[in-house]
């Protein structure tokens, strides 16, 4: 048994209680009271759960032949004739070459409109020449690509060159994060994340980077993006039977579930405090659901519990004994703020299905 010195002062369980009919319930006990706790610092933890999602699937290697998108420039050779070559501007410079249009097409003088995107180098080169026998007998046509502009990847965050690059081969996800010379020392690796359209992938950038798991070095696709937040802007989340919902800055040292509904203002009436629940991102993949009972806390027989940053901290207004219910409360609200959770969070509880 651990016997711990506790010096709780009227004045912050007061703050913690705010309008909780005026600490009422709660005896203070005197400074230097020494009151024996069983149990470690999760002794107030009533119940936790391991949750987690399904990894990325292990993908085979794309093919490395790049395929011709819109906004990608071609230079053609028809035969060295100069009036097949076709000019261009792009910003302040001047490029000899074709660039692929919305519609996918290149305008070539004589033959006009030939499609090509989706086509390999020499897919599109074999589709050039097709369309000029029409006018050439046996022509010969050489393509190469001038410019690579329909295959995007964006970086966001703390990366040392963060910004929007174009793919000219296969990547994967650490040969992107390497076309942003890597990543400053503000890098919150815990939090990082690759998007796909709305969708945040179940990959572990941390596991990738400082474990080393090749199992999450997932294929990159054209318009991924790549964000690693900073660790400095530290935060958890409080819902539920509070006056201030929203995130709660992490402090320096640490912030414990006491500070963090403090800092949120409980509601006149109306909450549950020996179910208060949190929702813990361990990784992109692994969480946990965890119950703890703020009351004894308060009462002195456990120690505070600390939060770690991203957790999601719900307040019930009546007694929830369901996870899926006290989740269903909570959805619209993390659904507000999406773009700021945890990967994990994303993935396990606002990534659609359809």
């Amino acid at each position: 048994m651990k016997r711990f010195i506790l010096s709780f002062r009227g004045t912050t369980l007061c703050l913690l209680l705010t309008l909780a009919s005026g600490c009422a319930g709660y005896v203070d006990l005197p400074a230097g009271t020494v009151k024996p706790i069983s149990g470690w610092l999760d002794s107030a933890v009533v119940e936790k759960q391991e949750v987690s999602v399904p990894e990325q699937p292990v993908e085979p290697p794309p093919s490395k032949d790049y395929l011709i998108g819109a906004n990608d420039v071609l230079y053609i050779n028809i035969e060295g004739r100069p009036e097949f070559m076709v000019t261009g501007t792009t910003g302040s410079s001047k490029i000899q070459g074709s660039r692929v249009d919305g519609n996918g097409n290149i305008q070539l003088p004589i033959a006009g409109a030939v499609h090509v995107a989706g086509l390999t180098v020499s897919g599109a080169q074999a589709k050039i020449r097709e369309t000029l026998r029409t006018y050439l007998k046996n022509p010969w046509v050489v393509v190469e690509i001038a410019e690579y502009k329909s295959h995007p990847l964006y970086l966001l965050g703390q990366f040392r060159a963060p910004g929007t690059v174009y793919m000219d081969r296969p990547l994967n996800l650490a040969q992107g994060i390497a076309l942003g010379n890597g990543f400053d020392g503000s890098a919150d690796l815990r939090g990082a994340r690759l998007n796909r359209g709305n969708r945040t992938l179940p990959v572990d950038v941390y596991d990738l980077l400082v474990n080393g798991n090749v199992k999450q070095n997932a294929w990159l696709q054209a318009g991924d993006t790549i964000f690693i937040p900073d660790n400095r802007n530290s935060q958890v989340f409080i819902f539920g039977a509070v006056k201030k919902p929203g995130p709660v800055t992490m402090l320096q040292g640490g912030l414990n579930l006491a500070q963090a509904i403090g800092s949120a203002e409980l509601r006149d009436t109306g909450y549950d405090f020996t179910h208060i629940r949190i929702i813990r991102s361990l990784s992109a993949t692994h969480g946990e659901l965890i119950v703890v009972d703020f009351d004894r806390i308060l009462r002195g027989e456990a120690m505070p519990f600390p939060l770690m940053a991203g957790d999601i901290v719900y307040v019930p207004r009546s007694h929830l004994g369901r996870w899926n219910d006290a989740i269903a409360e909570i959805l619209p609200s993390l659904q507000a703020i999406s773009a700021v959770l945890q990967p994990f969070v994303n993935i396990k509880y606002l990534t659609r299905n359809d």
